[in-house]
């Protein structure tokens, strides 16, 4: 029996081989392209950064990232002031295209611009800010003991790029290709000081100046003073002492002295210095004035050389000649006025206008009919025979001493009368201003000019004889007598006593306005005074006060 060739076949059909269908392909490339955008989208965020911060050399550094883009602008602002700083970029970092000055404080602004790729999402730009200061270079010592043939080494706290130093007025400028920490002040003297400053960077300008001493390193103390010992200072001059060892060390408890006296405050600034700062006038003018140190110590010199001496010594001159005049004009003594700025009625302000510049302005007559023989006895500014006679009308009148100089005590008392307004009263025959003339021409003749009049004329007199003249010229009255012995030595060598002369003014030596009785005036018959009538020299005597000038004419 044949078997059916269908009873074997499979009772099922064979499944065809199993397929992904093409819609979940499709999707699967679709999450693979999706993940690959979110991942570059995260990268890029990720290195689209940029930062701001601070630069040792600059005053920022700017770093970006990958795709941080590139900075398009940067700014700066001063803190203080608001105003602009002008800045430059130079490579990535921000620096300044002026200087500036140490410590200055700056506003930095820098826009960074992102590329387009990016820019949709995470923003075109980025604006970074910070504020910076400008770095400040200091001393790391400002006292330096310096061996024998050496040379002072200055030292600072951090590389600095230019140094300025020396004395004010002679200054000398160094710059360094690479920034240092020190440099030589070059050869100086064994002792001495100078003023220091410096810039950290290029595009700063030198910082404040400091006094940098340096003494021989020999253990001796030893003081550097400023203004230098033996210099010329004003009435106001801060005076500055700097010791080789600290202050305590070398005086103690004891504190220097001024000699003269000045008004004003020592302090300590640091543990070398002492600071004297006068108030009030000051240093009185045309003295000496020393600081007296409790004991003996090496005092460095101007030329740098040293001195045993327990006190350190300047010299304060006398204020000005035009100063001088303005005073004595603005207080009634002179036959000028002076018109011009007004000086503060304080010591300070009369002190300066002494001492430095003194106030602008010009003379004029006080009188309309000023004669000119007095007129051409005046010159501005200089020295002349009017201004000693004011000195010593002023002096008597303030009960100083009569010399018509003004020494440190006349200074100050006529700048305490500009203060308080003390003019020379001008009621009365002793006040005001006069002038006495005397001619020699034949008759000879005594005229008095009194606060802008003539007050006596052509009064008779007598002049001295050949071998006894007069002395020529203009002179100030210096010594007055009611009624005085009179003595001396005639031509002949005999000597003279004549008592009970009247109404004697003193104006050169020995020559003098007074009364003698003689049987004629007019003519040459004196020992070299000025006889008059007793009637006359009483009339002239009360307009010969001290300082009262006197000009005796030729013939």
């Amino acid at each position: 029996m044949l078997l059916d060739d269908r009873s074997t076949a499979p009772e099922y059909s064979p499944q065809a081989p199993r397929r992904w269908p093409k819609r979940l392909l499709v999707g699967g490339l679709v999450t693979l392209v999706v993940a690959a955008i979110v991942g570059f989208v995260v990268s890029a965020f990720a290195l689209s950064g940029a930062t701001l911060e601070a630069d040792g050399s600059s005053l920022g550094k700017v770093t970006t990232d990958t795709f941080g883009g590139d900075v398009s602008t940067v700014h700066a602002t001063a803190v203080k002031t608001g105003t602009d700083v002008p800045v430059e970029l130079q490579g990535d970092r921000i620096v300044p295209t002026v200087k500036l000055h140490p410590g200055e404080q700056v506003r930095v602004e820098a826009i960074v611009k992102r590329p387009s790729t990016i820019g949709f999402l995470a923003g075109s730009e980025k604006k970074l800010t910070m504020t910076t200061t400008a770095p400040t270079a200091g001393l790391k010592g400002r006292w330096l003991n310096v061996k024998s043939g050496k040379q002072p080494y200055v030292h600072f706290n951090r590389p600095v790029s230019e140094v300025a130093y020396g004395r004010p007025g002679s200054l000398k400028h160094r710059r360094f290709d690479k920034p240092r920490t020190s440099f030589t002040l070059g050869k100086q003297p064994a002792a001495g000081q100078m003023l220091v400053a410096a810039a950290a960077l290029p595009w700063e300008h030198v910082g404040k100046f400091k006094s940098v001493t340096w003494f021989p390193a020999t253990g001796t103390p030893t003081v550097a003073a400023t203004p230098p010992a033996g210099s010329t200072v004003s009435a106001s001059t801060p005076l500055e002492l700097t010791f080789s060892k600290p202050v305590k060390k070398i005086l103690g408890s004891e504190m220097p002295t001024l000699s003269p006296e000045v008004a004003g405050k020592w302090s300590q600034p640091s543990a070398h210095t002492l600071r004297f700062k006068p108030s009030g006038f000051g240093a009185p003018l045309a003295t000496d004035l020393k600081v007296v140190l409790p004991e003996e110590v090496e005092v460095v010199q101007t030329d740098g050389s040293t001195e045993n001496a327990s006190d350190v010594k300047w010299e304060v001159p006398a204020g000005s000649e035009l100063r001088l005049q303005q005073m004595l004009a603005e207080l009634g003594y002179l036959p000028f006025k002076w018109t011009g700025e007004e000086v503060a009625k304080t010591p300070e302000a009369q002190v300066a206008a002494a001492t430095t510049e003194a106030p602008k302005g010009h003379f004029s007559p006080r009188w309309g009919n000023t004669p000119s023989g007095l007129k051409a006895l005046w010159t501005p500014g200089e020295a002349n025979v009017l201004v000693e006679g004011a000195l010593m009308s002023f002096e008597e009148r303030n009960g100083l001493e009569v010399d018509g100089i003004a020494g440190p005590v006349v200074w100050e008392a006529l700048m305490k009368a500009v203060i308080a307004g003390e003019k020379k009263p001008t009621k009365g025959a002793e006040n005001g201003f006069t002038w006495v003339s005397v001619s020699e021409s034949l008759p000879e003749t005594v005229t008095v000019w009194h606060n802008g009049k003539f007050v006596l004329t052509g009064l008779s007199a007598n002049t001295g004889i050949p071998g006894a003249e007069t002395q020529l010229g203009t002179h100030n009255v210096y010594l007055r007598y009611e009624e005085t012995t009179m003595s001396g030595e005639n031509p002949d060598g005999s000597h003279y006593s004549d008592p009970g002369i009247k109404w004697v003014s003193y104006f050169y030596k020995g020559d003098a306005l007074h009364a003698f009785d003689r049987a004629s005036y007019g003519s040459p018959q004196s020992l070299g005074c000025v006889e008059m009538p007793l009637e006359d020299a009483e009339a002239v005597y009360p307009y010969t006060p001290i300082g009262t000038p006197v000009t005796v004419n030729p013939a």
